[in-house]
């Protein structure tokens, strides 16, 4: 990305920061004038047990100035939750900073959402920044910082110890009662035998193979295979209430822009995926929403295990091109061309692998009253028999 792209991106992640932030103390100051209004007591941060409203909840959200932080952010703002934003790296630093500086009436800390730096790499840092908190949520990912690789099997063990230390961190706070992870698709569909040899529905309890991502050099799929099951693994030695959610590719407006490395790192392997019906895609809102929607189930105790979260599959060379306009790439990266694609299903006869959100499909749909903050109707039942 070159020094005006860089810029133009900048230039976006604080104009939705700064956005975030003003309707989160719009909100504040609209629930804080209706409970004086009928006499409630405002009351602070709190992690008691008792059945409590979402505004009286504190949870945390890792690199929550990314392009998926942001989001999960103002999704839980909307539900009346008060989020605290996990800083960690210098670049997400001085996104703030610069925020504060050009004032402009952004008043960060003082309402429903706070900052606060911690190093994903030492587990007292984040036990120190998730107290308090009674949900986290797990979004961070690693990407190569100079835009050149977007992913080295290096990452994948980073990506893996970062998880062990929030899960770890998650275990020694207290207030922490659950965790919500954000995974990917990919660590459930590269798995290695012939079609012949595995189940054709593709669902949560499918897992990748990890000498297969080796062998493919699938980096990207192998960091997120090896993050969930060091999560799961700690989770269960720990006892610490964890949600997995297993997304497609994320898509959402001047997404190349702002996200172009990890896009380019989900797509390695992508002819295979598209050949095998398991190229998947989930808009930003509604991947969201679907964390808002699995962590509000987990206090009634009715989500638990791993989620499959995808809105499409690309089927077709119409959508494998719209696909790729959407994110700038060329439609090779996706689906070879028409008059080769036409050739080899001419010839072939090995049958597709099919997604099934189902498992998410059945939580959203049975919760989402009409006057919800989320709108997760648009999770269809994508598994086609």
């Amino acid at each position: 990305m070159g020094i005006a792209g860089a810029e133009e991106c900048r230039r976006v992640e604080l104009e939705e920061l700064r956005r975030i932030s003003e309707r989160a103390c719009m909100l504040a100051s609209r629930r804080k004038d209706s409970d004086e209004f009928h006499g409630r007591r405002v009351s602070s941060h709190s992690s008691s047990d008792t059945d409590e409203d979402p505004g009286d909840e504190l949870v945390c959200v890792t690199s929550g100035v990314s392009l998926l932080g942001l989001a999960v952010v103002n999704q839980l703002l909307q539900c009346g939750f008060s989020v605290r934003i996990l800083l960690d790296n210098p670049e997400d630093r001085e996104r703030v900073r610069e925020m504060k500086s050009e004032g402009g009436g952004f008043r960060i800390n003082d309402c429903k959402v706070s900052t606060l730096s911690a190093n994903l790499m030492e587990c007292d840092s984040l036990a120190n920044a998730f107290e308090g908190c009674r949900g986290v949520f797990h979004t961070s990912s690693f990407i190569d910082p100079s835009g050149l690789t977007g992913y080295s099997k290096a990452m994948a063990e980073v990506e893996k110890k970062v998880s062990e230390n929030v899960m770890e961190a998650c275990a020694r706070t207290s207030s922490v009662r659950y965790c919500v992870f954000t995974s990917s698709l990919l660590a459930c569909i590269w798995r290695d035998g012939t079609q012949a040899e595995l189940p054709p529905v593709v669902d949560h309890n499918c897992w990748s193979d990890p000498s297969l991502c080796v062998d493919k050099k699938l980096w990207y799929a192998l960091g997120k295979l090896k993050a969930e099951t060091a999560a799961w693994r700690i989770a269960k030695d720990r006892d610490i209430k964890l949600v997995t959610i297993c997304s497609g590719l994320v898509t959402a407006p001047d997404l190349c822009m702002r996200n172009s490395t990890a896009t380019l790192a989900y797509l390695k392997g992508a002819q295979e995926m598209y050949e095998q019906g398991l190229l998947a895609t989930i808009s930003l809102r509604r991947l969201a929403e679907a964390h808002v929607s699995v962590y509000e189930a987990m206090g009634e105790n009715e989500a638990h295990g791993r989620y499959i979260c995808f809105d499409q599959i690309i089927k077709t060379q119409a959508e494998a091109e719209a696909l790729a306009r959407e994110i700038s790439v060329p439609v090779t990266k996706i689906c070879q061309s028409q008059e080769a694609e036409a050739e080899e299903a001419s010839t072939s006869t090995s049958s597709k692998f099919q997604l099934s959100n189902k498992r998410l499909f059945n939580l959203t749909s049975s919760r989402a009253p009409p006057n919800r903050c989320y709108s997760l109707t648009h999770f269809h039942n994508k598994t086609n028999f």
